[in-house]
């Protein structure tokens, strides 16, 4: 596995350090309030296990999976709910919490999904952000590193299914996505 990986970009010590000042930065702004963190799955799970330990007001969590139907890595934009929330967020501070946000076009749809039912307010958090890639405006609100346009695997992220318990960020030899 490690052999697919052609250099680190982020090691586990940086990425420790960033969450552990997101946190910081998180708790700060919703000193007083409670949190509902909503994960994207599959790949914000890990990053959004130690982001809620480094928060220190209280926290609730919810996932949602979502699909996008297209061809090859690239999404379509046209979205799909496998997983719904199990909480009722209206009223709730929410926070939705990303592995990574590329185009930005599923994330969109997925943010409208969400504001649609009445929180008393929503913030985004992402891990990694690709604003080269970007196709829809999203603001991000907690972003822990802009990084460029390579096939990015570990902690969390994946290439079909593997990788994803990876301690590091890695960029992925292209000649593995390519076959």
């Amino acid at each position: 596995m490690l052999n697919d990986v052609e250099s680190v970009l982020l090691s586990s010590d940086e990425l420790a350090k960033r969450i552990e000042e997101m946190g910081a930065e998180i708790t700060a702004d919703y000193a007083g309030k409670e949190i509902l963190m909503i994960g994207v799955l599959r790949g914000a799970v890990l990053f959004m296990a130690d982001l809620a330990r480094a928060i220190k007001v209280p926290v609730a969590i919810d996932f949602m999976a979502v699909s996008s139907y297209g061809a090859g890595t690239n999404s379509s934009g046209v979205v799909r709910i496998l997983k719904d929330l199990d909480e009722d967020v209206e009223g709730k501070h929410v926070l939705v919490v990303e592995d990574i946000i590329d185009s930005g076009l599923t994330l969109n749809y997925l943010l409208d999904n969400v504001k649609s039912r009445k929180p008393a307010s929503i913030k985004l958090c992402t891990l990694l952000n690709k604003p080269e890639r970007r196709k829809v405006n999203v603001n991000i609100d907690y972003n822990g590193f802009n990084v460029p346009d390579y096939f990015v695997v570990g902690y969390g992220l994946d290439y079909a299914e593997k990788y994803r318990n990876l301690p590091f960020i890695g960029i992925l030899k292209p000649e593995v996505y390519s076959n």
